[in-house]
């Protein structure tokens, strides 16, 4: 089985899918995004990568979305989808990533199945923002709509810097997304989701900030998952139709639970050094035993 992984150079999740490809007998490729190329012709359509011909790999694992202009990112899922409608297997799929990267997407998705979010607010005007503010009791938290491991994530409790903060935002013409604060004890759960099945789950706290990422020196704990946040989880991953997902659950102090975000491209490196799982390595399986399934179907088709 040949695999294609569109990751930055130099990331540890590349290094690690390639150890366990080696493990399973697998090849295992790094692809950049930015190298993508579409050659159409009247005989077809063919894509590549840095020369590469992405016809000759079987799968294709996303583990990153590099920045780019609209034209660019549109261009890169395009692709990923042409890849998926050609029969090769892309983890997550490109429709799961357009719904996890986009937080107001996603957080639309969750509350119209009936699962529990923050109450949130998104629009394009500060005005409109200041009065939202107000709604959602005066202590938001303002994010970006595409982001991860808690960078531009800030709270705001002032109206004045809401004042300044909403107008900076606008001027540079981004979307605002305000979610209410969720008054929690420091700490929130991060249930990874595999084919359906909860791999397992941890416990993300931080002392003294209210971002418990661990890339913002959060700190991480083994913990065994309760029934509630195991449906929560289960559930949220389906909503986006996500393989592989990273479902992050925050408590309040009256014991309600959230779904905080899914993220589709989830680390696993700190879930990894908590609970001993070897997340790579299951995950890889996992595409291995498709792919053999696929190929006897094929087989048992042209007999």
């Amino acid at each position: 089985m040949k695999i294609g992984i569109f990751g930055n150079e130099g990331s540890w999740y590349v290094d690690d899918l390639q150890r366990a490809a080696r493990s399973l007998n697998c090849e295992a490729i790094r692809l950049d995004f930015r190298r993508l190329s579409m050659n159409v012709t009247q005989q077809g359509t063919q894509f590549f990568c840095d020369q590469l011909a992405l016809k000759d790999f079987d799968a294709f694992i996303v583990r990153t979305m590099p920045p780019g202009s609209l034209e660019e990112v549109v261009t890169r899922m395009d692709i990923l989808g042409q890849l998926q409608s050609a029969g090769k297997l892309v983890v997550n799929s490109p429709r799961a990533i357009e719904c996890a990267v986009d937080k107001s997407l996603t957080t639309a998705k969750l509350a119209a199945v009936g699962l529990p979010v923050p109450s949130t607010w998104v629009g394009e005007s500060s005005d409109d923002a200041l009065e939202a503010f107000v709604q959602l009791g005066g202590d938001v938290v303002v994010k970006p709509v595409f982001g991860a491991e808690g960078r531009g994530i800030v709270r705001v409790s002032d109206p004045d810097l809401a004042f300044r903060t909403f107008r900076t935002l606008e001027r540079l013409n981004a979307v605002l997304y305000l979610q209410q604060f969720v008054s929690h004890a420091g700490f929130d759960t991060r249930v990874l989701v595999l084919d359906g099945e909860v791999v397992g789950a941890m416990k993300r706290e931080s002392p003294d900030d209210f971002r418990t990422n661990v890339a913002r020196n959060g700190s991480v704990q083994k913990i065994e998952p309760t029934a509630e946040q195991v449906n929560l989880a289960l559930k949220a991953s389906e909503t986006i139709d996500s393989r592989i997902a990273g479902v992050d659950l925050l408590t309040d102090a009256d014991g309600n639970t959230f779904v905080i975000e899914v993220n589709a491209v989830p680390g696993w490196r700190a879930f990894q050094r908590a609970t001993g799982i070897d997340v790579a390595k299951r995950f890889l399986e996992s595409l291995s035993y498709e792919y053999s399934h696929t190929l006897n179907d094929q087989v048992v088709v042209n007999k």
